[in-house]
């Protein structure tokens, strides 16, 4: 029977949501394939090889990324339309208040991304990788969700006529041969990564949208159908997330202003849909979960933005230095996107936890927990 509460509920991603349920998730009998030292040497090593390939295969430059900014720029990631994620925001005072700053972390630099193509003088076929971090105070801290994040935040200048679903479909192939060249390189130094119980990465993605996946199952909230789907596909590209799907519902709550999740587009047999964007998910044989690696799209243009907003009831961030910048057309067209380092890492190195290759704050009860079933938390 269709659940309409446990799809809406679902449609933010907040994570598993209470320890009890994450006890039972947890990979009881886990042993680690690298040492903790180990870890560190390989992290390093695909840290390198991810980012050179990135900037090889895309012709992306490595660049400096804020980790605060002004609050009045609207350039921070706001994640999602429903506001319930907000950033960390602090005042700085500055000459005895004379010239004070109202400052926020980021949650991602999804949105600077786009004004930084500009600063950088950056052409059609030109791009950016950064080495983002960022603070994230609204997730429920799990196995795959911190409050502290790590991403290759990337971005992509184009024309508008490459503002098409194949041309976004050729990126993420590229995408994908980065993550699976790291997983092939990662082995070769650390050949105790290569195990019957863990199959590599497959060579290529499977593309479906997100109304494909409910037309399969139609009962399903989100995060179950991708688990379903990843039963067949073990590493898939979900096109289409945020415009409302036949049952009425976003494949997932996507912010109204950077990705393009309003335009209509013709799937492969000619059916129309909506939307410029998507996820590379995978499926994780150590925590037999589903495991999101990237988010990504073709960005909005200032109609789409405006039409967004409008159906979002956000209008009033029309007004803000980042949304003029589109509206006027003082930045460029683009295609972007954030491949979650610790997410990729703990893929790649058969990792049961975010805690294993980056260090953050977890609570007591978690740490305990991993403690019990042989997982080292890093502190």
């Amino acid at each position: 029977m269709l659940n309409l509460g446990l799809k809406q509920a679902d449609l933010a991603g907040p994570g598993i949501g209470n320890y009890d349920e994450l006890d039972k998730i947890l990979p009881p009998h886990y042993r680690s394939l690298l040492t903790p030292r180990e870890t560190q040497s390989a992290i390093f090593a695909a840290k390198r090889y991810i980012e050179d390939n990135l900037c090889q295969e895309l012709n992306l430059m490595m660049v400096t990324v804020p980790l605060i900014v002004d609050a009045e720029s609207g350039v921070n990631d706001m994640l999602d339309r429903d506001g319930s994620r907000t950033p960390v925001q602090f005042h700085i005072s500055n000459d005895h208040n004379q010239h004070p700053v109202d400052a926020q972390v980021v949650q991602a630099a999804t949105k600077w991304k786009r004004m930084a193509l500009q600063q950088f003088g950056l052409q059609p076929g030109e791009g950016l990788v950064t080495d983002m971090r960022a603070v994230r105070k609204d997730y429920f801290l799990d196995h795959d969700h911190s409050a502290y994040v790590d991403q290759w935040d990337w971005e992509l200048a184009i024309t508008a006529e490459q503002r098409t679903l194949a041309f976004l479909t050729r990126v993420v192939e590229k995408l994908w041969k980065v993550i699976k060249g790291a997983d092939v390189f990662v082995q070769d130094l650390f050949p105790q990564l290569k195990t019957d119980e863990y199959p590599p990465l497959p060579d290529k993605l499977t593309f479906l949208h997100a109304e494909d996946i409910l037309d399969r199952y139609p009962d399903l909230p989100r995060k179950q159908r991708e688990t379903a789907i990843l039963q067949d596909y073990p590493a898939v590209f979900i096109y289409g997330i945020g415009w409302p799907l036949r049952d009425g519902y976003p494949h997932e709550m996507r912010a109204a202003d950077y990705d393009d999740w309003i335009t209509p587009t013709l799937s492969a047999d000619g059916r129309p849909m909506h939307g410029l964007n998507g996820d590379i998910l995978v499926w994780n044989p150590v925590t037999q979960r589903r495991h999101e690696l990237s988010s990504m799209g073709i960005r909005v243009t200032a109609e789409t933005l405006v039409k967004q907003l409008e159906m979002s009831g956000q209008l009033d961030f029309l007004k803000l230095p980042y949304h003029q910048a589109i509206l006027n057309h003082r930045i460029p067209l683009s295609i972007g996107g954030g491949i979650g380092q610790s997410r990729t890492l703990m893929l790649l190195l058969r990792k049961a936890h975010l805690g294993e290759v980056s260090v953050t704050v977890w609570p007591k009860i978690l740490k305990d927990m991993c403690h019990a079933k042989n997982i080292h938390v890093l502190e």
